[in-house]
């Protein structure tokens, strides 16, 4: 058998710290059952990341919506900041004391793969990423990995099921196994076109047997225009300087008339690749930097109990709003009952903390993936990734 969790078993209260369970048993006993608002923040950012984007509210509602409880959120795709909460639950704390540990772990690593997903996005200044990293986690998981790296600026994923889930196509090109089985590049790119419906782009991997260089204009010359593209998975072992090498590919494709076929790289591709590399590459496939992406550490905190402020040390009593100016983007966070100010520009700031469950009653509309990454990206036009 797989080890996992049963959906049931989070339903149920089973994945949770036990000290919550023993709280639990002691508040029962005691019969304290406080009405608490309970916030989710970040303190800080991985590796100094300036911004994140949230991310996993969707699986957080199917968790509560059973549960006699409010939830005011960030819509997911919002950009925030540091001390920026991005969730507020509000009821009977004994109604969801045991549940902490498994929101945290929905948000948590749902908004580290968006994050790295938009950042990658950000840098490729408008080149095609695609996420290569679903072999690199476990395979229950990869439709969550590949989701939060979608809406997070992917342009597309590679696993079926992932597909399914996004309502998208998946992208993929050919592995070396195939090149391997048919025993050359050229036989197994013929043979691509020929069993293969037009619809799938003509894309050849030619760094398994030959220099890319030769390879390239191997598999140029038998497909002609409906080559799409070339992709390098150049080893690191042979790999030296990448740069010099798709410098040479672009150039003899060029020199033969082959303007039109574009570069796709993949194989280990970080962040500060991809500013030197963007001269010359078309699309990015991005494996284990987006699937194994440093997870935002949320901290899931009570605020107020029975209506009164109070939080331990280190954090911001009381219930809060998180506002933005529409018009210049200024932030600021207000406590809740702070009447609506105006920014200095004149223009009137919104409420990024929404309601969006109340007893099980959604007061949101359930959005598409592709809505989400969209609302993501026009938030990070203009950010910068340092």
């Amino acid at each position: 058998m797989f080890l996992v969790a049963q959906p049931d078993d989070i339903l149920n209260g089973k994945i949770t710290d036990v000290y919550f369970e023993r709280t639990l048993r002691i508040l029962k006993a005691r019969n304290i059952n406080p009405v608490v608002k309970a916030e989710f923040i970040a303190k800080s950012l991985p590796e100094n990341w300036p911004w994140a984007v949230f991310a996993g509210l969707e699986e957080v509602l199917y968790l509560l919506e059973k549960l006699p409880v409010k939830l005011r959120a960030l819509k997911e795709g919002t950009v925030f900041y540091p001390f920026e909460p991005v969730m507020e639950i509000e009821g009977h704390y004994q109604d969801f004391c045991v549940f902490e540990t498994a929101i945290l772990g929905l948000i948590c690593q749902a908004s580290g793969i968006a994050t790295k997903a938009a950042r990658f996005k950000n840098l490729a200044d408008g080149r095609l990423v695609v996420s290569f990293g679903a072999r690199r986690m476990h395979p229950i998981l990869a439709p969550m990995i590949e989701r939060n790296a979608y809406i997070g600026g992917c342009d597309g994923v590679a696993v079926v099921k992932s597909g399914e889930i996004i309502g998208e196509d998946p992208m993929g090109t050919m592995p070396h196994a195939l090149i391997i089985c048919m025993g050359s590049t050229v036989e197994a790119v013929k043979a691509y076109d020929e069993v293969l419906e037009p619809k799938f782009k003509r894309v050849a991997l030619i760094d398994t047997f030959l220099d890319e260089k030769f390879e390239a204009l191997n598999v140029a010359q038998t497909l002609g225009e409906k080559l799409f593209a070339v992709r390098l998975d150049t080893p690191s072992s042979r790999r030296g300087n990448f740069f010099r090498i798709l410098e040479e590919v672009r150039w003899e494709l060029n020199l033969r008339g082959f303007n039109h076929v574009k570069l796709f790289v993949s194989g280990g591709i970080r962040e500060d690749d991809i500013p030197l590399l963007n001269p010359l590459v078309d699309a990015y496939g991005i494996g284990t930097s987006i699937s194994n992406a440093p997870v935002i550490d949320y901290s899931m905190d009570i605020v107020e109990v029975e209506g009164k402020a109070v939080a331990k040390r280190g954090k911001w009593s009381g219930s809060k709003r998180v506002l933005k100016c529409p018009g210049c983007g200024s932030r600021k966070i207000t406590p809740l009952k702070e009447e609506t100010i105006k920014c200095e520009c004149g223009r009137e700031y919104e409420d990024l903390l929404i309601p969006v469950l109340d007893n099980g009653q959604y007061l949101i509309e359930k959005e598409s993936a592709s809505t989400i990454r969209d609302r993501v990206l026009q938030q990070i036009q203009g950010l910068t990734v340092i």
